[in-house]
């Protein structure tokens, strides 16, 4: 979730926005006579606008850095949250950044500081404010301010912070995919058996022309034989011993 800190912030707004460098607002300021300068540094006492429409506050800011890093090191003492990595605002890891390059325009530029350290002392408010009116857990807050002094505020969060609509979700999701491989599982488990029945049918099949083949071949060789057997011509049975009448009369003799 996305939100700029803009003229619709919930009271926040015409104290936390700005279009551009030279539109930046200027916060109502009232210098001392007495304006403590130590080398190029100027403290002046300002009067700084808060979170509360119509409140103001006194403090006491410094311009005249020559430089980002030292300007980022006072600013820092003051506000440990800015350019320093994620912290906690209301329990809610935060993060809150401002462009170096407007940090250049501000540190020479007491409107433009103040402007700055008005909103940055700010921040927290607007941090529990967002926790509050959350619509859900908050997990991580951000802050970004850009080179022209625009704010925006970017928010995440659930609906669900112990996790419970998350594991309902997971189950449902794992309950769904075992169900579909169970289907799956089923439908290939159906395709196995048709094709294993259409295989033993082939089987019975070939083995029926198979044994009929067998039957057909034992028949035509049997009778291959019975023809064969018809073919052999057996011989008549002849006696080994011839006879004879001999008439034995007067010529006996010529016998002898």
């Amino acid at each position: 979730m996305s939100m700029e800190i803009g003229s619709n912030y919930n009271g926040y707004a015409s104290y936390y926005s700005t279009s551009n460098a030279n539109s930046v607002k200027k916060a109502s300021s009232k210098k001392d006579n007495t304006s403590v300068k130590e080398s190029s540094v100027t403290t002046s006492t300002v009067e700084l606008k808060t979170s509360t429409p119509g409140k103001t506050r006194t403090e006491q800011i410094k311009t005249g850095y020559s430089n980002v890093n030292d300007y980022s090191k006072y600013l820092q003492s003051k506000y440990s949250y800015m350019n320093t990595g994620t912290t906690s605002m209301q329990g809610v890891p935060t993060t809150v950044s401002v462009s170096s390059a407007f940090l250049k325009k501000c540190m020479n530029d007491p409107e433009k500081a103040a402007y700055l350290e008005e909103n940055l002392a700010a921040l927290p408010n607007c941090a529990s404010y967002a926790v509050s009116h959350a619509k859900g857990t908050l997990t991580s807050l951000s802050y970004k301010i850009d080179e022209n002094g625009n704010i925006t505020g970017i928010s995440s969060g659930t609906n669900d912070p112990d996790g419970r609509i998350a594991r309902e979700n997971a189950e449902r999701k794992a309950k769904e995919s075992r169900e579909k491989a169970e289907k799956a599982e089923k439908k290939r488990a159906a395709k196995r058996a048709e094709a294993e029945k259409a295989e033993k049918k082939r089987i019975a099949k070939r083995a029926e022309e198979k044994q009929v083949s067998n039957e057909t071949s034992a028949k035509q060789t049997e009778e291959n034989i019975v023809v064969s057997k018809g073919d052999v011509k057996t011989p008549e049975k002849t006696s080994a011993y011839i006879t004879q009448a001999i008439n034995i009369g007067s010529n006996f003799n010529s016998y002898s």
